[in-house]
């Protein structure tokens, strides 16, 4: 059983608390379907996420096999060489787009010779081999994917915290607030009644009272009339 606020036991006080249970069952309901649409859609972005994340590892796992195999050809010197002064340079756009009130990451790659797509090898064709190239271009065009994951699992972890945030909101409303207004109310509605029915019998007393006042008055009358009438 909830407990009831501490509260003087009037109607003023109870019309201000039915007006406050209104706003909290709205707001509770609101808050629900909140929840409930912010499940469905983190519900959709978790799977998404673990597709994406499948996708991502099986491609740098073939990156991975295609750099082994250029680095089995080349010594370890002339690899670090060939690699060491990269002439791309690439930065990120970072903006933020909002869900349900969530405010999530929208990243973007800006390349600073887009177009060129020779910029990506740092070292001449000439003496390295063909496997290096398709090592280096499969690290290139998986990069959009690996930077969506973050975005996708950065979204995941933002939208976890808000769905706690939001059931506590509603559970706080469901199993505190609500009951202990309710409760209060029937309390307050309890104590009117009390009174009604105590002032009821007040005015029922005095009535009687009041009668018998009456009849002893008339009584008296009658008997000085008669008296007056003997003599």
């Amino acid at each position: 059983m909830a407990r009831k606020l501490n509260v003087n036991p009037t109607r003023m006080e109870l019309s201000d608390l039915k007006a406050r249970l209104t706003t909290a069952t709205r707001g509770h309901k609101l808050l629900k379907d909140k929840q409930d649409e912010l499940m469905r859609r983190f519900i959709e972005l978790i799977k998404y996420n673990n597709k994406l994340r499948d996708e991502v590892e099986d491609k740098l796992q073939g990156v991975f096999k295609d750099f082994l195999m250029a680095s089995a050809g080349i010594s370890p010197e002339f690899l670090e060489e060939a690699i060491a002064y990269p002439k791309e340079s690439i930065s990120i756009n970072l903006s933020q787009k909002n869900i349900m009130s969530v405010n999530v990451p929208v990243m973007k790659f800006v390349r600073k010779f887009e177009g060129d797509s020779g910029s990506i090898y740092p070292y001449g064709f000439y003496s390295t081999s063909t496997e290096l190239d398709d090592s280096i271009e499969g690290l290139y065009l998986i990069l959009p994917k690996l930077l969506e994951l973050a975005e996708v699992e950065k979204s995941c972890q933002l939208m976890a915290v808000e769905i706690e945030k939001t059931r506590r909101r509603v559970n706080a409303l469901e199993y505190m607030t609500i009951p202990q207004l309710q409760e209060t109310i029937r309390y307050i509605k309890m104590k009117l009644d009390e009174n009604e029915r105590a002032s009821l019998t007040r005015l029922m007393k005095v009535k009687s009272m009041m009668e018998k006042a009456a009849e002893q008055a008339q009584a008296q009358a009658e008997a000085k009339a008669r008296q007056a009438q003997g003599l």
